[in-house]
């Protein structure tokens, strides 16, 4: 078929030339639109686990004191079973008014397992009811009594004794110290800082006194980490409606019919 010619075809160039840099416009903003929709789709999170760097010598310092609650044990049980997952090698320190090394330095994480059972507590039944842990091996060494500096005193010993190469201490308790204790554990703070040496903290829900004063004794920028029961981890890991990927994709979707629209080829209507 012949091409009909139009006289005023040369009219309709600065039209045309308008009509291709606006579909070349509408298609560079569509793909910058799916650009930013691959950036914005939800991703699933790593599993969490990281409680102790990737490649340190960690001590693991958890609080057994009398005075904890059965929600407290289970955050513990929780805390071991997070470390576990996320694999690598640590020391365990267990204490209350006084302290012991149960696990020495470098052991694998799995070996956590033996100990996470007893912590494991069934909720009460009844109101006013408390559940009592597993008797465990160390219920008859320790009093009720509640002396953080002895947990780090400890694993700072530990530390320097085995050389370790970056060292890390991850405390677990409710950080209810003893008001006797205070001085002491002021004063194993400051040997952590004058020695480089960091400390972890995952607070057992303490009270927020006791966590000011704890973040007080970290280096500048330590924070109480807080504990989370497994259920608190699965509520917090649910991905909430990802309105910003819904409004680039509307916004897409938008650039598309635009697309369709100027791309659409000329038809002609009898008048």
């Amino acid at each position: 078929m012949s091409a009909i010619e139009l006289a005023d075809f040369p009219a309709l160039a600065p039209v045309a030339r308008r009509t291709r840099l606006l579909r070349i416009g509408v298609c560079v903003l569509a793909l910058a639109l799916a650009a930013v929709a691959v950036f914005a789709a939800p991703r699933r999170s790593a599993p969490s686990g990281a409680l102790l760097p990737r490649g340190a010598s960690g001590v693991v310092v958890v609080d057994v004191s009398a005075s904890i609650s059965w929600e407290t044990y289970a955050r513990i049980a929780a805390t071991l079973d997070q470390l576990r997952r996320g694999r690598g090698r640590a020391g365990l320190v267990l204490f209350s008014d006084t302290a012991y090394q149960a696990l020495p330095p470098g052991t694998p994480v799995a070996e956590l397992a033996a100990f996470e059972r007893f912590f494991r507590v069934n909720r009460p039944s009844r109101p006013g009811f408390q559940p009592q842990p597993p008797p465990s091996p160390w219920t008859s060494s320790f009093s009720a009594g509640t002396r953080i500096s002895a947990g780090l005193r400890l694993a700072l010993d530990v530390v320097q004794q085995e050389h370790l190469r970056k060292p890390v201490v991850l405390l677990v308790s409710d950080l209810n110290d003893d008001a006797g204790d205070l001085e002491s554990l002021t004063s194993v703070a400051l040997a952590y800082r004058r020695l480089g040496i960091p400390i972890r903290v995952v607070g057992l829900n303490p009270s927020p006194a006791d966590t000011r004063y704890i973040e007080r004794l970290l280096p500048q920028g330590g924070r109480v980490a807080p504990s989370a029961l497994p259920e608190e981890r699965r509520a917090a890991s649910r991905t909430t409606f990802p309105t910003g990927l819904a409004v680039v994709a509307i916004a897409l979707a938008a650039a598309l019919a635009a697309v369709l629209v100027l791309t659409e080829r000329l038809r002609w209507r009898p008048v």
